[in-house]
């Protein structure tokens, strides 16, 4: 099920439906030229000559972890010098977070890792075969979600409960503000649900008829994200408004941080955006597709496809 959206995107492309696939905006379009700042300059960071595809990032007690497929983990304390961990599985890894003083990364066939380091990880059992595919952290508690609307829930990451979703849509993306969880995914159409504890969820109304595939929240507003440039935003997790993405390339994750939205996806496709609604395409300097972002010590990261790392400058 994670593959759906690479296989989807594929289909779109090869079938001549999006004008321009291998750039990172439509061809009909023309984005406003990059203003001069930090978020304008993304520098190529190259961790141990490994290609792996990088899945997702999360930052931590000062420490940058980002995991990908063949249970690849890398991490680095200054973003700039990377070392590979052992993870000891071989499956893949697609979301990671960190909270309570432990990184929780998760992966297919329900594969939970933990590590109080970034360094050393133990395995857990969550009771699931289902792939995971995102994983948050809020309120105490620890959040994934993945494959036929599975959700678990833990308050130290070792030890893991079953929810009820009321969904068997494939959740692929999760985060924690406000006081509310919000979870994304697909069914024929963007679905959201929401929870204000992690047990009891509620769907939401999306307003956009596109798999989401990733979500964050920043300064009082949710931002999700998906299929041909789907941005929806909400700022009470209930009502959600379709963005301006400039874009219909497929965007794959989020994040938020020092008064910035960042988005990423195929193609080396990099926005940003201060309030949600209006965005700004970014020069990548890769045509690497771009799965995951996270911000911490002043500046944003990006990973993706052929082991990429990008940096920013400090925001």
């Amino acid at each position: 099920m994670k593959r759906s959206i690479a296989i989807i995107s594929l289909l779109i492309c090869t079938s001549g439906f999006i004008s321009s696939c291998g750039g990172g905006s439509s061809g009909s379009l023309n984005p406003p030229v990059p203003p001069s700042d930090a978020l304008s300059n993304w520098h190529w960071r190259n961790p141990l000559p490994q290609g792996n595809p990088l899945r997702a990032a999360a930052y931590g007690n000062g420490t940058f972890v980002v995991v990908g497929s063949g249970g690849t983990i890398v991490m680095s304390a200054d973003s700039i010098n990377w070392t590979a961990t052992t993870s000891g599985t071989p499956v893949d890894l697609t979301g990671v977070t960190y909270g309570n003083g432990t990184f929780v990364a998760v992966g297919d066939s329900g594969t939970i890792l933990t590590s109080a380091d970034g360094i050393t990880w133990t395995s857990r059992t969550s009771g699931f075969t289902n792939d995971l595919s995102g994983v948050t952290y809020g309120n105490g508690t620890f959040v994934a979600v993945g494959d036929s609307g599975t959700i678990l829930t833990s308050s130290d990451g070792i030890t893991w409960i079953s929810r009820t979703s009321g969904t068997t849509d494939f959740l692929q993306g999760v985060t924690y503000g406000n006081g509310t969880f919000v979870a994304v995914g697909s069914s024929g159409v963007g679905a959201i649900l929401t929870s204000s504890d992690g047990i009891s969820w509620m769907s939401r109304t999306s307003g956009t008829a596109y798999m989401l595939t990733g979500v964050t929240y920043g300064n009082g507003t949710f931002v999700a994200v998906g299929l041909w440039g789907t941005i929806v935003t909400s700022n009470d997790s209930i009502n959600w408004t379709s963005g301006s993405s400039g874009t219909n390339i497929t965007l794959y994750g989020a994040a938020y941080g020092n008064g910035s939205f960042v988005a990423v996806g195929e193609s080396g496709t990099i926005l940003t955006s201060t309030g949600g609604a209006a965005w700004t395409a970014r020069t990548a300097g890769t045509g690497q597709w771009l799965h995951g972002v996270t911000y911490g010590s002043g500046t944003f990261i990006t990973v993706g496809r052929g082991g990429t790392i990008l940096q920013t400058n400090h925001v």
